[in-house]
């Protein structure tokens, strides 16, 4: 409480004893000098050695950090296009109004994509360890985040192919089924040339949920800038790791994402 109002609210001579009043005294003087006691600064000297400090400790960590998160998102990104792709092409072409219409495949096509995007990744990344086991031989490290990121984010990818394939002007089809074009024709040469600006913004939004994955992986001993984050930061609570961690992640994610917008405005010819 501030001194003015102190005196004001408890006037010294209502105080029963001089203790009393000498001890209301001191603490109203404490507080004064405490706000008109001047801010300290950091001189730039010490910020500069605190940092130079820092990053000689941590640098190699943070480094290696990064670079194993960079590993895991874009080695899972990758094979999740190699799966997930295929799967939306013909999750696409199935569809009713589709070019091979078939119901019961489009049907179990749409379950497994479902069933693949509802299970939480940090369930679905203690599930299937024996799976991860089977197909790396291990389900810690790099290794072994790459196969649960490639599972959670193939339904993913399938998802966004087919919602980018039926963007495609259904005018251009047909114009392509009159001129005698199979259905591979129309698929690679229409189809997926018409929605690459579409696929593009979708590759970007599937890098950065990996990349939130992949900070997830870090709690069951995969690395990265999430293993940092977490070890550092939650355990050992030194806050400045985890936070030069989290910048790292957000200029990541802010790199990427605009790469991928510059990539698909130039690539657009709507644009």
């Amino acid at each position: 409480m501030p001194g003015a109002s102190w005196k004001r609210a408890v006037p010294l001579t209502y105080l029963p004893t001089r203790k009393a009043r000498w001890r209301v005294n001191f603490w109203i003087g404490a507080s004064r000098r405490w706000r008109s006691r001047p801010a300290r600064r950091v001189k730039p000297r010490a910020r500069r050695r605190f940092v130079a400090e820092f990053f000689d400790k941590y640098g190699a960590l943070l480094a290696q950090g990064t670079l194993d998160t960079l590993v895991m998102t874009i080695a899972s990104c990758l094979f999740a296009y190699l799966v997930g792709m295929p799967l939306g092409i013909w999750f696409s072409v199935t569809a009713p109004g589709g070019l091979r219409p078939n119901r019961a495949v489009n049907t179990v096509l749409g379950w497994i994509i479902n069933i693949g995007r509802s299970i939480p990744f940090i369930i679905l990344l203690v599930a299937i360890i024996p799976f991860t086991r089977l197909v790396v031989g291990t389900s810690l490290g790099v290794a072994g985040a790459v196969v649960p990121l490639t599972v959670a984010a193939a339904p993913f990818v399938a998802r966004i192919v087919e919602q980018s394939l039926a963007e495609v002007d259904k005018g251009l089809i047909e114009a392509a089924h009159s001129f005698g074009a199979s259905n591979f024709q129309i698929v690679t040469k229409v189809m997926l040339k018409e929605s690459l600006p579409s696929l593009v913004r979708g590759a970007a939004i599937t890098f950065v949920n990996l990349f939130g994955y992949s900070a997830m992986a870090g709690t069951v001993g995969a690395g990265g800038l999430g293993d940092i984050a977490i070890r550092y930061g939650y355990q050992r609570f030194q806050g400045d790791v985890m936070l030069v961690a989290v910048v790292l992640c957000v200029v990541l994610v802010q790199v990427f994402q605009t790469l991928g917008d510059l990539l698909a405005r130039a690539i657009d010819k709507r644009a």
